[in-house]
C-alpha cells in the first residue's frame, strides 16, 4: 500500500513539473519570439555569413531567444492584472494561477540577464542593441506607456526592430544604413500588428481600460495608420534588399512583392471591412518573413 501511494505522489509530482514547464514555455509566446529570430538571423545572414561562422550565428540566436523571452515574460509579469479581465488572454499562466508572479519575475528576469550578457560576449556593441531592445519593450512600453497612450505601439515598434539590427550590427561590427532600414520595416510593421488586433479585439482593451488607436481616434484614422505602415515597411525592406547589394531575380521578386503590398494597402483603404484588415496584416507578415528569409539567404 505504501509503495502504492508513493507512486501516486510521485505521479502527481510529475504531473505538476511538467504543467510548471509548459507555463513557463506558454509566457515567453515561442511564436511570436521564433519570428524576431528569423530577423535576426536574416540581419547577420544579410552580411555575408549565412554558411560560416555558424557557433556565433547560434550564439547569436540563443542570446536573442533568451533576453527576447525575458522580455515578453515581463510584459506577461506586469499585464497579468490586464489579461485577468481580457477573454482572449484570461487562460494565460498568470492569470490562470498556474505560475506565481515571483515565478514569473524571477524566470523572465533570470533569462533576461543571461541573454544581454551572452550577447556582450559576442560584441559589447550587440550586447548594447539587445538590451535597448528590452528597455523599450518592458520599461517604455509596457511600464510607461501601454496603459497611457495608444501611441505606446512606437516604442514596442523599436523593441520588435532590434534583433534584426542585433545580428547586423553583429555581421559587421558597426551600425549601417542597411541595418537602420531593417530594424525600421520591422518597427513600422510591429503597429500593423497591434492596431489590427486592438480593433479585431477592440472589447477585452475596452474591459481592460487600455487605450487604443482605434478607442481613441476611430476605426476610419486607424485603418489610414495601418496602410500607410504597410506602404513605408514594404519601401524600407525593399531599399534595404537593394543597398546591400541585392540583384537580379532576388531584387526583382523584392520589388514585385512591395508593389502587390502596396496595391493591397491601397484596395483595403478605399474597400475597408474588418475581414480585409486582417488579410492585410496577414499579407503585410507573410511579406516581412519573406522579405527577411530573402535578405538573409542573398546576403
Amino acid at each position: 500500500m505504501g509503495n502504492v501511494q508513493q507512486a501516486v505522489k510521485l505521479h502527481s509530482l510529475n504531473e505538476r513539473i511538467i504543467i510548471k514547464l509548459k507555463a513557463y514555455w506558454e509566457l515567453t509566446k515561442s511564436k511570436q519570439t521564433f519570428l524576431l529570430l528569423i530577423t535576426g538571423w536574416a540581419g547577420y545572414a544579410s552580411t555575408g555569413h549565412l554558411v560560416t561562422d555558424w557557433v556565433t550565428m547560434l550564439s547569436l540566436l540563443g542570446s536573442l531567444f533568451l533576453s527576447i523571452s525575458g522580455s515578453t515574460v515581463l510584459n506577461m509579469y506586469v499585464d497579468r492584472d490586464i489579461d485577468a479581465k481580457m477573454p482572449r488572454t484570461i487562460n494565460r499562466p498568470l492569470p490562470a494561477r498556474v505560475l506565481l508572479p515571483r515565478e514569473a519575475l524571477a524566470f523572465g528576469s533570470l533569462i533576461s540577464v543571461i541573454g544581454i550578457v551572452w550577447a556582450f560576449t559576442l560584441s559589447p556593441l550587440v550586447s548594447i542593441v539587445v538590451a535597448a531592445g528590452l528597455f523599450f519593450h518592458a520599461g517604455v512600453y509596457t511600464m510607461w506607456l501601454k496603459r497611457k497612450t495608444p501611441f505606446s505601439v512606437i516604442p514596442g515598434g523599436v523593441s520588435g526592430g532590434m534583433p534584426v539590427l542585433a545580428g547586423r550590427v553583429l555581421g559587421t561590427g558597426s551600425i549601417d544604413i542597411v541595418g537602420v532600414l531593417l530594424a525600421l520595416s520591422v518597427l513600422l510593421w510591429i503597429p500593423i500588428h497591434i492596431l489590427t488586433f486592438a480593433m479585431r479585439y477592440a472589447n477585452d482593451y475596452q474591459a481592460a481600460k487600455v487605450p487604443t488607436f482605434p478607442a481613441v481616434y476611430g476605426e476610419g484614422k486607424t485603418r489610414l495608420v495601418l496602410s500607410v505602415s504597410t506602404v513605408l515597411a514594404g519601401l524600407a525592406m525593399v531599399f534595404a534588399v537593394y543597398l546591400n547589394g541585392v540583384q537580379g531575380y532576388y531584387l526583382l521578386a523584392s520589388l514585385v512583392a512591395v508593389s502587390l503590398l502596396i496595391a493591397l494597402a491601397v484596395f483595403y483603404s478605399f474597400f475597408p471591412s474588418p475581414r480585409r484588415n486582417f488579410l492585410l496584416f496577414k499579407a503585410a507578415s507573410l511579406y516581412m518573413l519573406a522579405s527577411m528569409l530573402l535578405v538573409g539567404l542573398a546576403g
